[in-house]
């Protein structure tokens, strides 16, 4: 199977994970934010993964789920805050782009930010396979 050239920075996630390469990072990513990508329990027919971000001190309306194409693409942009007089600053506040190239036939089906986690579902049904009778004409 062919697959569309993906940029640089995009992790490739697929159902296919036989022998651990399902998951790919590219090299030179800054790994922030940390993430997890879990196979969920399959349901009703339908295989199930969950992407889940740490991203501590974020609030909902400063991240944005999308998908683009074949990409799941998340974005936070912290709001302007007043400066505090810091002794010591360890949480991180930058923006940040993570993006996940995903197979054909996956759909992102929600999201949900817990404790400063943003947990995203992924779903990919099993393929429907149609038999299709075709007549036959006869040629006189």
């Amino acid at each position: 199977m062919t697959r569309n050239r993906l940029p640089t920075e995009a992790f490739l996630i697929t159902f296919d994970t036989g022998d651990g390469s399902a998951f790919r990072r590219p090299r030179g990513s800054d790994g922030y934010p940390p993430y997890d990508i879990e196979r969920l329990a399959p349901q009703k027919g339908a295989e199930r993964l969950r992407v889940t971000l740490a991203v501590a001190g974020f609030a909902e309306n400063e991240l944005d789920v999308s998908v683009e194409a074949n990409q799941l693409v998340i974005r936070g942009k912290q709001a302007e805050r007043e400066e505090a007089d810091y002794l010591f600053r360890g949480i991180a506040s930058r923006q940040f782009q993570r993006v996940f190239a995903i197979e054909d036939g996956m759909e992102v089906t929600g999201a949900s930010l817990r404790n400063g986690l943003l947990a995203i579902e992924i779903i990919r049904h099993d393929p429907v396979h149609l038999v299709r009778k075709i007549n036959i004409s006869t040629a006189e």
